[in-house]
């Protein structure tokens, strides 16, 4: 049953995959690689081998959080358009949106993600799942650092105040 939003987000994702403006600008090969790298490493802690599940409670609150992170970074990724890539890239035409969930956090995708892991992490409840969101965070929070930098260049003042308004990934905090 938890792979059901998962299955879901993939599907999302795939079919939006097939449509983008063209790319003016992207990250690095390396900046790239690591991103990759860190998020494969993430999935493969949180769903290989997970061990016994946990109990049926906590089974529970494990798929509500799974299904509602991954609601909210589809809700994003479909505000994003066009727009989005899974790469750090800068658009032809690209829009600054800050409307639905990037009201509320800068990275709502990331956000998503991160929460839908944290409830996969709670469903089976093994260490090695919660270390798969720790790199998950690691990872997302650094490639979110990169697509920071290509956005101020990019839109300068205006995404400056976004950033003073809007926290990055975690509501009040972070």
């Amino acid at each position: 049953m938890i792979y059901i939003p998962w299955i879901v987000l993939t599907v999302v994702w795939a079919l939006g995959a097939l449509a983008g403006k063209k790319t003016v600008r992207r990250e690095g090969l390396g900046e790239r690689g690591l991103h990759i790298f860190g998020s494969l490493l993430a999935f493969w802690l949180l769903f290989s081998a997970p061990g016994a599940l946990a109990p049926m409670v906590y089974r529970g609150i494990g798929f509500v959080f799974s299904a509602a992170g991954i609601a909210f970074a589809i809700w994003a990724r479909v505000l994003l358009g066009t727009n989005w890539s899974g790469l750090v890239t800068l658009k032809e035409g690209h829009e600054l949106v800050r409307r639905g969930p990037y009201r509320i956090v800068r990275h709502p995708i990331y956000s998503g993600a991160l929460v839908a892991m944290l409830g996969t992490a709670i469903w089976f409840g093994s260490a090695r799942c919660f270390a798969g969101v720790a790199v998950a965070f690691f990872t997302w929070w650094k490639k979110s650092r990169v697509e920071e930098s290509f956005l101020v260049d990019f839109f300068g003042d205006q995404y400056r105040r976004y950033q003073r308004e809007v926290r990055a990934l975690i509501p009040g905090l972070l």
